[in-house]
């Protein structure tokens, strides 16, 4: 699963030094690794759902690494912005997220999830302690709808919504499932 996640990642680089990504490559690069950032975030909250639905226990141990790919990913994603469209000017890159929505939406998102991959291994748990590191890792809710909305802004630029209304399908009925399970499933069983 490691080397299959990596996929993406060597394909961009490959496409990068070949010059093969089209007449943008920066933009390919930019686009790439958001588009695997939002792909790797609705894989990793697919987990649960589908370990419960499939009966594949298993599973959870593939939370952990997808969701530091999606970070990994994400991290990539700002790199190639700062990189590639600000030539790593700092003093430009940070009067840039402010002035633009949809970056400044991104870089929260990032941002929320940098303490859950800081997180992410068994010392950081044990030092928590299970229940306030679930809660701190609740925030990739909040990291799923940033994103969601950093897209949303950015194709709305080109008036191009198709692909967004994908993702928040899938987005939706991952979070919809969880906010049923939490709330409405006790209502039921009332």
């Amino acid at each position: 699963m490691f080397l299959l996640a990596l996929g993406p990642f060597a394909w961009l680089l490959n496409g990068a030094i070949a010059n093969t990504l089209g007449a943008n490559p920066a933009e390919a690069l930019i686009r790439g690794t958001g588009d695997w950032t939002l792909r790797f975030l609705c894989l990793t909250l697919a987990v649960t759902p589908l370990r419960q639905w499939g009966g594949w226990p298993a599973l959870l141990r593939l939370r952990r690494m997808l969701g530091l790919f999606t970070f990994f990913y994400g991290v990539l994603h700002f790199l190639c912005y700062a990189w590639l469209d600000m030539g790593l000017d700092a003093g430009d890159i940070l009067r840039d997220i402010p002035k633009r929505p949809f970056v400044l939406v991104g870089t929260a998102a990032l941002l929320l999830m940098a303490p859950l991959a800081a997180t992410s291994f068994d010392r950081a748990i044990r030092a928590l302690g299970g229940a306030r590191w679930r809660a701190l890792h609740r925030a990739v809710y909040g990291t799923a709808v940033l994103a969601l909305l950093h897209f949303f802004w950015m194709r709305a630029g080109k008036n191009d919504f198709a692909e967004v209304a994908v993702y928040a399908a899938i987005l939706g009925g991952l979070l919809g499932w969880r906010l049923w399970k939490r709330y409405g499933a006790r209502r039921l069983s009332a």
